[in-house]
């Protein structure tokens, strides 16, 4: 069965771009198999299990840069190729709609980049492997990213406090 038929089996009432999604899944095989490889010849040590605190930076640090690549205003260039600016999405970030002319492997990767549920599994395998192959730089950027989460949380609460305490 060719893609397009398998597409249309699939989803009949809905285009739905599955050659974008292949392309996807095949780039992110290519970058982990990549991080293994440089480990491999590098001869970087990895870790039988990753630290407490580094799970917990890793962790905050994916969640910022994830949301900085899928929603805020600064990175819009990045998705403008694949996008449609849609409104404002609150606190610097951006609503936009993906794409729906040309290519499926372009509509595919605008979901990717307008999603940051999506890109945190990415986020999260370039960061672990930089633990692996860069580790002091990794959480050097890792605390850049972590701070900035927490003071995005802070910067809504004292918000919040203040709409709260002006009634």
């Amino acid at each position: 069965m060719t893609q397009a038929r398998l597409a249309r089996a699939y989803s009949p009432h809905e285009h739905r771009p599955l050659d974008g999604y292949v392309v996807t899944m095949g780039a992110f095989g290519v970058l982990s198999a990549s991080l293994v490889a440089a480990a491999k010849l590098t001869g970087a040590p990895v870790p039988e299990r990753p630290a407490l605190a580094d799970v917990a930076l890793i962790s905050i640090a994916t969640h910022k840069l994830s949301r900085l690549i899928a929603k805020d205003s600064v990175t819009s260039p990045l998705r403008a190729p694949f996008t449609r600016y849609a409104e404002p999405a609150g606190a610097a970030e951006l609503n936009e709609e993906v794409r729906d002319e040309g290519s499926s492997v372009r509509h595919g990767i605008g979901e990717l980049v307008t999603c940051p549920f999506c890109l945190a599994v990415w986020v999260a395998t370039g960061l672990t492997g930089g633990l692996v192959l860069a580790p002091r730089f990794t959480r050097l950027v890792a605390t850049v990213l972590t701070a900035t989460a927490v003071s995005d949380f802070l910067q809504m609460a004292y918000s919040m406090a203040k709409e709260k305490a002006e009634g």
